[in-house]
């Protein structure tokens, strides 16, 4: 384990509530990202949220005035599309999904099925703000009939500005359990499924590389259980009541992302007056 983030070469960052909250940018959000940039620090935006695309998140960013390149996103729904690729190469499957996951399946070269009683490989649940209850029958009669079920995330809530939130997929998961009484196969934070696909992705070394966030049993969990550092920021889901009272424990933590900057920028200035 790292002792400093300095040490740290790439930083996987969470967005929802770690770089913005809605549309809006956490204060300090910039400077943190110049401040990596200037210490020659790379960056991965990590999400969780598999309702926007790629593309989405590139435009969402570009506007919130973030330089970046679209490789520099990796949500749990394009985890998901190297996981299920890696167990079969044309997969076909059930999906539960927003229109901007669905084209990226498709792009992905993986069939889609919308009806019953198609010949699937897979049931996969995203986070699908276009739920509707005949999906969520179709999808639990594929399950009990013993169709792998697959889910890109299980955060129970999404992060929203003025403290409010949305429900998520892992709300979603449980209904479906509920239902049928069958358990998904989790692929996103905190499972390491996704942060093998980022490290096979972009060919990272797990010693140098940390995982930011601003939730315990998501962020900072997947960055235990992978062996990388961990760095928890308060500026989202997770409050400073709650990280006392929590067996999670981060490598780091901070009020925001803009403090980790500053840290690195100390560290720095140590080690030339040692040096």
């Amino acid at each position: 384990m790292n002792k400093n983030i300095k040490n740290i070469d790439t930083f996987l960052l969470d967005l929802d509530g770690t770089i913005y909250l809605s549309d809006q940018l956490i204060e300090g959000s910039l400077d943190f990202l110049q401040t990596l940039k200037e210490q020659g620090k790379s960056y991965i935006f990590l999400t969780n949220n598999s309702s926007k695309s790629r593309n989405d998140y590139y435009e969402k960013l570009i506007n919130l005035g973030i330089d970046l390149s679209i490789e520099q996103i990796f949500t749990s729904g394009n985890a998901t599309i190297h996981w299920i690729k890696k167990q079969k190469e044309k997969a076909k499957i059930f999906l539960l999904g927003t229109k901007a996951l669905q084209d990226e399946f498709q792009q992905a070269e993986i069939e889609l099925c919308y009806k019953a009683q198609c010949d699937i490989d897979y049931v996969v649940l995203g986070f699908d703000t276009s739920l509707t209850y005949e999906k969520l029958w179709i999808a639990c009669d594929y399950i009990r009939e013993g169709v792998p079920f697959v889910a890109t995330h299980p955060d129970l809530n999404c992060p929203l500005k003025h403290g409010k939130y949305m429900p998520d997929t892992g709300a979603m998961i449980k209904l479906i359990e509920a239902a049928t009484n069958i358990k998904p196969i989790i692929i996103g934070k905190p499972n390491t499924a996704i942060i093998n696909a980022v490290l096979e992705t972009y060919k990272l070394n797990p010693q140098t590389t940390a995982m930011v966030g601003d939730r315990l049993y998501t962020d900072i969990q997947m960055a235990i259980n992978a062996n990388l550092t961990s760095i928890l920021v308060f500026s989202g889901e997770t409050k400073k009541e709650e990280l006392q009272h929590s067996s999670i424990k981060p490598s780091f933590y901070f009020n925001n992302v803009q403090e980790i900057g500053q840290s690195i920028i100390i560290e720095d200035k140590n080690d030339n007056n040692q040096s």
